[in-house]
């Protein structure tokens, strides 16, 4: 025969349900945030590796590969982009942090932030150069949103809309005979009567997402004009690292201090062109424009570290970086030989340590091995209007939000 419980043992199993009961959201919460990680989970060793060497405690990221041990808002803005790849808000948090107090005079929803920090010639440290670089302030303003909206954070969003607005003031100006077009730099140090763009500067995938946040702003008009620079600046399939625009003869032209060189910018044309979402109608068009780069790779010819964009002659051999800025590129235009070709490339070079008495890989170079190789792994991808789609799940051990 079964025993019933005394009083006091009956109140205390209904305190022990009841205690049970108000736990269970909090127990699966917590069983939810521990889940272990796919058997195929992606350790992410290059940007643990990357974040070791290059970001400070405090948030600044440096390239010691210049006298000046420079931080820059490109690098600062990689990191941060990096960051939310990767599910670090605590790094997320402490390079922002670093960019407004050095770069930004304490408020990036002010000012926008001064491209160059780093030891002063007289002595000490501080910004060099205190003109604005338009794509790092792209990409801060980019990853203030999407870190707002992926990680529900309200004050990100707010103050990447503060920024993006910015930019729009001060970088973005109607040019004669073409429209509005986004500048490398602020229009106050910007003059004709040939106004000096960047290719590199403009990932489409960026201002389609501006023009879903921002409907009204000028990204709809910059999104084409952009697209008809790449028609018309690619005469061989190769982008070069800047260009002009001729309001006296209505057309792009070559750039008057750089001329028709494409390389070390240029290469992340290629980049940003390969990750982008394959429903984008301008895709097709893009990598048509940008064929110069496949058709070598698929003829097994090197890739070269400078081109000439008007007669498609190279000299010199790409470094390192450039082969993890075409993963996306040879992937996205079907090159599969050549895409194995570069990925054998690759792993030696990924930002992890280096091997013993070797020197490791430039910062910029890095920065490029990163981009490409983890949107290779299914890090993360661009939807169609631009969002990033990360893949948090994939990480083997995914950092917690702060």
């Amino acid at each position: 025969m079964r025993r019933l419980p005394t009083p006091s043992a009956h109140r205390r199993a209904l305190l022990g349900a009841a205690g049970l009961a108000l736990a269970l959201p909090k127990l699966a919460a917590a069983a939810q945030s521990q889940e272990p990680a796919p058997a195929t989970c992606h350790p992410a060793t290059d940007w643990a590796a990357f974040a070791a060497r290059h970001v400070q405690a405090d948030g600044r990221v440096i390239d010691f590969n210049t006298p000046q041990q420079q931080s820059t808002s490109e690098g600062q803005s990689y990191g941060m982009f990096f960051a939310l790849v990767h599910n670090d808000r605590a790094a997320f948090a402490r390079m922002l942090a670093w960019t407004e107090a050095n770069l930004a005079g304490g408020s990036l929803a002010k000012k926008l932030p001064a491209w160059q920090w780093g030891r002063k010639p007289e002595g000490g440290w501080g910004v060099l150069d205190a003109n604005a670089a338009s794509d790092a302030d792209l990409w801060i303003a980019y990853a203030l949103m999407e870190g707002g909206r992926l990680w529900n954070d309200a004050g990100y969003r707010a103050l990447g809309r503060s920024l993006l607005a910015l930019a729009v003031r001060d970088e973005v100006v109607a040019l004669p005979g073409l429209g509005r077009m986004l500048l490398p730099w602020p229009k106050s140090v910007a003059s004709g009567p040939s106004w000096r763009l960047n290719p590199s500067y403009m990932p489409l995938q960026l201002l389609r997402y501006f023009q879903q946040a921002d409907p009204t702003g000028p990204w709809g008009e910059v999104t084409d004009n952009t697209l008809r620079m790449f028609g018309a600046v690619t005469p061989k399939g190769f982008a070069p690292d800047w260009c002009a625009w001729s309001p006296d003869e209505r057309a792009f032209v070559a750039d008057p201090q750089k001329g028709l060189t494409g390389s070390y910018d240029a290469i992340r044309t290629y980049l940003w062109a390969g990750m982008l979402s394959d429903k984008d109608p301008a895709r097709k068009m893009l990598l048509l424009n940008l064929r110069g780069p496949g058709q070598l790779l698929a003829e097994r010819q090197p890739l070269p570290e400078y081109v000439d964009t008007a007669s498609g002659a190279g000299r010199g051999m790409a470094p390192l970086g450039f082969a993890g800025a075409m993963l996306p590129y040879l992937k996205a235009v079907g090159a599969t030989d050549a895409l194995a070709a570069q990925v054998a490339r690759v792993p030696g070079g990924r930002a992890a340590p280096a091997a013993p008495g070797t020197a490791p890989l430039p910062y910029y170079e890095q920065c490029l091995l990163l981009f490409g190789q983890a949107w290779h792994d299914g890090r993360y991808e661009f939807g169609r209007n631009g969002q990033l789609q990360p893949s948090w799940r994939t990480l083997c051990r995914p950092n917690r939000p702060a």
